[in-house]
Protein backbone atom coordinates (compact mmCIF):
# COMPACT_ATOMS: atom_id res chain seq x y z
CA UNK A 1 0.00 0.00 0.00
CA UNK A 2 1.40 3.40 -0.91
CA UNK A 3 2.03 6.13 1.58
CA UNK A 4 -0.44 8.35 -0.29
CA UNK A 5 -3.24 5.90 0.46
CA UNK A 6 -2.65 5.91 4.23
CA UNK A 7 -1.44 9.43 5.07
CA UNK A 8 -3.31 12.71 4.97
CA UNK A 9 -2.39 14.70 1.87
CA UNK A 10 0.10 17.51 2.40
CA UNK A 11 0.24 20.57 0.19
CA UNK A 12 3.06 22.35 -1.59
CA UNK A 13 2.28 25.77 -3.05
CA UNK A 14 4.36 27.07 -5.95
CA UNK A 15 4.43 30.84 -6.46
CA UNK A 16 5.50 32.95 -9.39
CA UNK A 17 4.55 36.33 -10.75
CA UNK A 18 1.68 35.47 -13.10
CA UNK A 19 0.84 31.79 -12.41
CA UNK A 20 1.14 31.20 -16.11
CA UNK A 21 4.52 29.62 -16.80
CA UNK A 22 7.02 28.62 -14.09
CA UNK A 23 4.72 27.86 -11.16
CA UNK A 24 2.23 26.02 -13.38
CA UNK A 25 5.00 23.87 -14.83
CA UNK A 26 6.26 23.09 -11.30
CA UNK A 27 2.74 22.27 -10.09
CA UNK A 28 1.96 19.77 -12.84
CA UNK A 29 5.40 18.19 -12.85
CA UNK A 30 5.40 17.83 -9.06
CA UNK A 31 1.95 16.24 -9.01
CA UNK A 32 2.92 13.72 -11.67
CA UNK A 33 6.18 12.79 -9.93
CA UNK A 34 4.66 12.71 -6.43
CA UNK A 35 1.96 10.28 -7.64
CA UNK A 36 4.60 8.09 -9.27
CA UNK A 37 6.64 8.10 -6.05
CA UNK A 38 3.59 7.32 -3.89
CA UNK A 39 3.98 10.52 -1.89
CA UNK A 40 1.06 11.96 0.05
CA UNK A 41 1.75 15.43 -1.35
CA UNK A 42 -0.17 17.52 -3.84
CA UNK A 43 0.84 20.80 -5.45
CA UNK A 44 -1.07 23.89 -6.40
CA UNK A 45 0.23 27.19 -7.77
CA UNK A 46 -0.66 30.86 -7.55
CA UNK A 47 0.38 34.30 -8.78
CA UNK A 48 1.91 37.01 -6.65
CA UNK A 49 1.25 39.78 -9.20
CA UNK A 50 -1.33 38.40 -11.62
CA UNK A 51 -1.90 41.86 -13.09
CA UNK A 52 1.61 41.77 -14.55
CA UNK A 53 0.56 38.90 -16.83
CA UNK A 54 -1.60 41.11 -19.04
CA UNK A 55 0.29 39.93 -22.13
CA UNK A 56 -0.09 36.23 -21.32
CA UNK A 57 -2.14 34.45 -23.97
CA UNK A 58 -4.46 31.67 -22.82
CA UNK A 59 -4.64 29.93 -19.46
CA UNK A 60 -1.11 28.42 -19.38
CA UNK A 61 2.13 29.05 -21.24
CA UNK A 62 2.65 26.97 -24.35
CA UNK A 63 6.26 26.56 -23.17
CA UNK A 64 5.02 24.86 -19.99
CA UNK A 65 2.54 22.66 -21.87
CA UNK A 66 5.15 21.54 -24.40
CA UNK A 67 7.83 20.89 -21.77
CA UNK A 68 5.38 18.86 -19.71
CA UNK A 69 4.34 16.84 -22.77
CA UNK A 70 8.03 16.11 -23.48
CA UNK A 71 8.18 14.64 -19.98
CA UNK A 72 5.04 12.56 -20.49
CA UNK A 73 2.82 14.81 -18.37
CA UNK A 74 -0.58 15.67 -19.80
CA UNK A 75 -2.29 18.76 -18.43
CA UNK A 76 -5.66 20.36 -18.65
CA UNK A 77 -5.24 23.83 -20.07
CA UNK A 78 -8.64 25.00 -18.87
CA UNK A 79 -7.72 26.65 -15.55
CA UNK A 80 -6.81 30.30 -15.72
CA UNK A 81 -4.02 31.76 -13.57
CA UNK A 82 -5.10 32.41 -9.98
CA UNK A 83 -3.94 35.10 -7.56
CA UNK A 84 -2.42 34.07 -4.24
CA UNK A 85 -4.46 34.64 -1.08
CA UNK A 86 -3.56 34.48 2.60
CA UNK A 87 -5.63 31.29 2.80
CA UNK A 88 -3.46 29.71 0.08
CA UNK A 89 -0.38 30.49 2.16
CA UNK A 90 -1.97 29.28 5.41
CA UNK A 91 -3.13 25.98 3.93
CA UNK A 92 0.25 25.04 2.42
CA UNK A 93 2.64 22.77 4.29
CA UNK A 94 5.47 24.02 2.08
CA UNK A 95 5.58 27.16 -0.05
CA UNK A 96 8.13 27.67 -2.82
CA UNK A 97 8.61 30.87 -4.82
CA UNK A 98 10.47 30.16 -8.04
CA UNK A 99 12.69 33.29 -8.12
CA UNK A 100 13.85 34.90 -4.89
CA UNK A 101 14.95 38.30 -6.23
CA UNK A 102 11.62 38.69 -8.02
CA UNK A 103 9.25 37.16 -5.48
CA UNK A 104 10.60 37.99 -2.02
CA UNK A 105 9.80 41.72 -2.50
CA UNK A 106 6.30 40.86 -3.78
CA UNK A 107 5.65 38.64 -0.77
CA UNK A 108 6.95 41.34 1.56
CA UNK A 109 4.75 43.98 -0.07
CA UNK A 110 1.56 41.95 -0.47
CA UNK A 111 1.81 39.36 2.31
CA UNK A 112 4.02 40.98 4.95
CA UNK A 113 5.65 38.44 7.24
CA UNK A 114 5.24 35.51 4.87
CA UNK A 115 8.45 36.16 2.93
CA UNK A 116 10.51 34.53 5.69
CA UNK A 117 8.36 31.37 5.63
CA UNK A 118 8.93 30.63 1.95
CA UNK A 119 11.60 28.51 0.27
CA UNK A 120 13.13 30.26 -2.71
CA UNK A 121 14.49 28.88 -5.94
CA UNK A 122 16.40 31.00 -8.46
CA UNK A 123 14.69 30.33 -11.79
CA UNK A 124 14.46 33.36 -14.06
CA UNK A 125 11.52 34.29 -16.27
CA UNK A 126 11.62 34.37 -20.08
CA UNK A 127 13.08 37.88 -20.19
CA UNK A 128 16.30 36.52 -18.67
CA UNK A 129 16.42 32.77 -19.39
CA UNK A 130 15.22 30.60 -22.25
CA UNK A 131 12.18 28.46 -21.48
CA UNK A 132 14.16 25.27 -22.16
CA UNK A 133 16.81 26.19 -19.58
CA UNK A 134 14.40 27.62 -16.99
CA UNK A 135 12.04 24.64 -17.14
CA UNK A 136 14.95 22.18 -17.02
CA UNK A 137 16.10 23.96 -13.87
CA UNK A 138 12.63 23.66 -12.33
CA UNK A 139 12.63 19.99 -13.30
CA UNK A 140 15.89 19.50 -11.35
CA UNK A 141 14.47 21.33 -8.33
CA UNK A 142 11.28 19.26 -8.41
CA UNK A 143 13.28 16.04 -8.65
CA UNK A 144 15.36 17.04 -5.59
CA UNK A 145 12.17 17.99 -3.73
CA UNK A 146 10.50 14.65 -4.52
CA UNK A 147 13.63 12.81 -3.34
CA UNK A 148 13.78 14.88 -0.15
CA UNK A 149 10.09 14.38 0.67
CA UNK A 150 10.44 10.67 -0.06
CA UNK A 151 13.41 10.45 2.32
CA UNK A 152 11.42 12.20 5.08
CA UNK A 153 8.45 9.88 4.50
CA UNK A 154 10.63 6.75 4.70
CA UNK A 155 12.22 7.95 7.97
CA UNK A 156 8.82 8.68 9.55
Amino acid sequence: MSCAATSPMKRVLFLCTGNYYRSRFAEHLFNDRARSAGLAWEASSRALAIERGKDNVGPISIHAVEALAERGVRVSTARLPLPCTVEDLRSADLTIAVQEAEHRPLLSERFAGWEARVTYWHVHDVEVETPANALAEIDRHVEKLITSLGDVTRRS
